[in-house]
């Protein structure tokens, strides 16, 4: 019956994909001048790795991300968005699930299963990540998303757009609708945009259950020209209770994009980036500085992407944490060979 089951939920899984698919490619291309409503669109993401870890010798394929979504507008007052991991290391997650209303210009109130306003898409995100691996603070501090409701603002400071985001949550990542009394809430404050300079300050307070309380604090600064961008980011993870430790990472990173005219590729992507993650806090220095080197080959299209990305990082490991114990691997020099598609 165990067997059964597994064989009917992948089965269900390609055909959902398939589904997709077919929509997606089958409807006629939709007018931007005159939008009709209802109205979708389909996206998605596969990421493909080969990585050798260089203090064991191993090596290992793996598909790291295959999601595909929907998302599109009711009407011009409401829309929404559906995405599914289908294999994540080989795990199935249902990632987002909700709907959105936007009763005045600027103001937007989101239910459901949706991103929580603390980490930043290009850090978390796989189609907009400049690395084939997240930076430590991607990673190990919190999911990403959580079930609740979000409302974010946006307008105008003279000169500067401003968003403001808040948000109320479970406290319990995702895909488990627990009952709570304390929720997790938290928020952030946006200044510029994703072109030119952008700055960003955020909390987090996420009570989980009696044994774990954590209060999240976090800022970040980019720079981003047609051609290069720059991102720094801080984040403090503070355990409110003993059972576990205060954490805090930050990264400093940036890409050159430099464009090329060839049959496969229209740009080349160097990359490098810094981070480091602590948990002793009182003494000196990080206990894990990672220094990342990459160059991606890549293509952008108007409904598709690629980068084949080759990135090599050099683990300095001061002291031992917990978070890299899973296997020798993690905490390991690395090289990794990664295809990622995009539409």
């Amino acid at each position: 019956m165990k067997h059964l089951t597994k064989i009917w939920l992948h089965s269900g899984r390609m055909l959902l994909l398939l589904s997709l698919l077919f929509l997606t490619f089958s409807l006629p291309a939709q007018n931007a001048d005159s939008v009709s409503y209802p109205n979708f669109k389909v996206d998605g993401t596969l990421k493909n790795k080969f990585e050798r870890a260089s203090d064991t010798g191993l090596s290992r394929f793996s598909v790291r991300n295959s999601r595909i979504g929907i998302k599109g507008n009711i009407n011009a007052y409401t829309s929404y968005r559906a995405q599914v991991e289908l294999s994540n290391e080989g795990k199935f997650y249902l990632l987002d699930v909700c709907g959105t209303l936007k009763p005045v210009d600027g103001l937007s109130l989101t239910f459901g299963q949706t991103s929580i306003p603390l980490f930043n898409n290009y850090i978390v995100s796989p189609s907009e990540m400049i690395f084939a691996n997240r930076a430590f603070l991607g990673k190990y501090f919190l999911s990403t998303r959580d079930l609740g409701a979000n409302g974010k603002y946006s307008f105008d400071a003279g000169t500067i757009p401003v968003i403001i985001e808040t948000g109320l949550y479970n406290g319990n990542t995702i895909n488990n609708p627990v009952w709570k009394k304390s929720l997790a809430y938290g928020g952030r404050v946006v200044l510029g945009t994703m072109k030119g300079l952008r700055f960003s300050a955020k909390a987090y307070n996420y009570p989980n259950n009696d044994s774990t309380h954590f209060v999240f604090y976090g800022a970040d600064l980019r720079y981003e020209a047609k051609n290069w961008k720059v991102e720094t980011e801080i984040m403090q993870k503070k355990s409110k209770t003993i059972d576990n430790k205060d954490m805090l990472s930050y990264y400093l990173q940036g890409a050159w994009n430099i464009p090329i005219r060839t049959r496969m590729f229209e740009f080349i992507r160097p990359a490098i980036r810094w981070d480091a993650i602590d948990e002793r806090r009182n003494e000196a220095g990080f206990d894990v500085n990672r220094f990342t080197a990459g160059i991606g080959f890549g293509f952008n299209e108007k409904k598709f992407s690629s980068i084949l990305r080759f990135d090599y990082e050099w683990y300095f490991v001061n002291n031992e944490m917990q978070i890299f114990s899973k296997n020798a691997e993690m905490a390991s020099n690395k090289s990794t060979i990664e295809l990622l598609f995009t539409f």
